[in-house]
């Protein structure tokens, strides 16, 4: 196995689930970090794809010539909370993944079952290959790692949420944030309801609500309860 040396003795798998905009990949770096686990962000890898399907010039909807082009595409996702590594075919794509082109087209790529068989996949390997590893997402829980040591379903207040996206892009105009709000609500909807894999909590996932709290108080929360589930004390 690789991966850094988990601090804390915690060895297993946290998985951090749930919308757009609820800061899970803030909270998932900065946790990975406190515990010394490795980082994958398998919504990254999605949008990776996604890059691949536009650079070909594939319309979305179109499940057989995607899943053709994911298939053939080498997307590259690192496990290092404090560097981020998203590659197509060899080109880095980290800043583009977080445009509103790959935003509005990765629920549509993502809902194809085939690439999603295929990411998750190449999830459960990089999975495999770590000690200790925090895994967000949106079906992590209920379908990537079903056994895994701690399952975190995190939420917010929908404004809540459009006003973080906002801040992320540099958006401060109130007709912009409300299209990101539209665009959160409609991929939302789109997640929740897809025959495969919808976004939902694991039955067995602690729901942690961050529309009142800051990051660091919601890593806290969530350390608390990693340590908790491997029998440890915070």
């Amino acid at each position: 196995m690789s991966g850094p040396v988990s601090r804390h003795g915690f060895r297993g798998q946290v998985t951090l689930d749930g919308p757009s905009g609820t800061g899970k990949s803030s909270v998932a770096r900065a946790l990975a970090v406190r515990l010394g686990a490795s980082y994958l962000d398998t919504g990254a890898m999605y949008r990776a794809a996604t890059v691949a399907v536009l650079d070909a010039g594939i319309e979305p909807t179109d499940a057989e010539s995607v899943t053709r082009s994911v298939s053939a595409a080498r997307i590259d996702i690192g496990t290092e909370a404090g560097t981020e590594l998203v590659q197509v075919d060899g080109v880095d794509v980290a800043t583009r993944i977080r445009g509103v082109e790959v935003t509005r087209s990765v629920s549509a790529v993502s809902a194809v079952p085939a690439v999603r068989r295929l990411l998750v996949d190449r999830q459960r390997a990089l999975v495999a290959d770590a000690e200790a590893i925090v895994v967000e997402g949106r079906d992590i829980g209920t379908v990537v790692l079903p056994e895994a040591t701690l399952k975190v379903y995190l939420t917010a207040a929908p404004e809540i949420r459009a006003e973080r996206r906002a801040g992320q892009l540099g958006v401060t105009d109130p007709a912009e944030i409300a299209a990101i709000a539209a665009d959160l609500r409609r991929r939302d909807d789109y997640d929740s309801s897809r025959a495969d894999s919808p976004l939902r909590p694991a039955p067995d996932a602690v729901v942690v609500d961050s529309s009142g709290l800051d990051r660091e108080a919601v890593v806290d929360r969530v350390l608390e309860l990693a340590l908790t589930a491997v029998g440890e004390k915070a």
